[in-house]
């Protein structure tokens, strides 16, 4: 989005302003912090600024622009839909796709981290087989849902024949699948690729600090 050095400095100010007083400034304090003698020329850049979508106003008061949200600045909601292995592979009731032991649980991240919220869910991990990855026991991953990997994603996979589900490093070796942990304790698991359903990759992690 294109803005002039004059917009961006009206922008800071606005910021600043109403960070420091808790209400925004009026068009006469903003000209005399930029330099602008000129009300109308402050309106000009005001209006240029609504209309790229950075900030509302209402012409009816005096103090009546208020900021638009930034993409960093907005929360949206990712449902967390239950618990993962990182380790051995946990049972999962009733089929691939019954990740929902914890109901209606959300969690909430700014469009700062992640930008893409389509086909987005939450799961906690439970075990350490992938502490190298920076994954510990009870973090959260962020899964895009796709069933298709490349070669060193990390993913969630439902093992058909096992009916459990896991989170490794995905591997496709010929007509066997590799799911690689990342713990030096622990050794790759194989299973026959037919026997593999990926249900999503992991594009990002929430630690757990306490």
């Amino acid at each position: 989005m294109e803005l002039s050095e004059r917009q961006r400095r009206i922008l800071q100010f606005i910021r600043q302003f109403t960070h420091e007083n808790r209400y925004p400034p009026t068009i006469r304090e903003i000209g005399e912090a930029v330099g602008i003698s000129s009300t109308s020329v402050v309106n000009y850049n005001l209006k240029s600024l609504e209309e790229k979508g950075l900030i509302d106003r209402d012409r009816t008061i005096s103090r009546g622009i208020r900021l638009v949200k930034s993409l960093e600045e907005q929360v949206v909601s990712i449902p967390l839909l239950g618990r993962i292995a990182a380790g051995s592979p946990l049972p999962v009731p009733d089929s691939s796709s019954d990740f929902r032991v914890f109901g209606d649980e959300t969690i909430e991240l700014t469009r700062g981290i992640l930008k893409d919220t389509d086909n987005v869910y939450a799961l906690q991990v439970k075990g350490d087989s992938m502490i190298d990855a920076l994954i510990h026991d009870g973090d959260i991953v962020v899964m895009k849902h796709q069933q298709h990997a490349e070669n060193g994603d990390l993913v969630a996979v439902w093992l058909r024949e096992e009916k459990e589900t896991t989170l490794k490093r995905f591997y496709l070796e010929g007509d066997q699948v590799r799911l690689q942990p990342a713990n030096p304790t622990m050794g790759p698991m194989y299973f026959p690729a037919k026997d593999v359903e990926i249900q999503g990759k992991v594009v990002c992690v929430i630690r757990q600090l306490n």
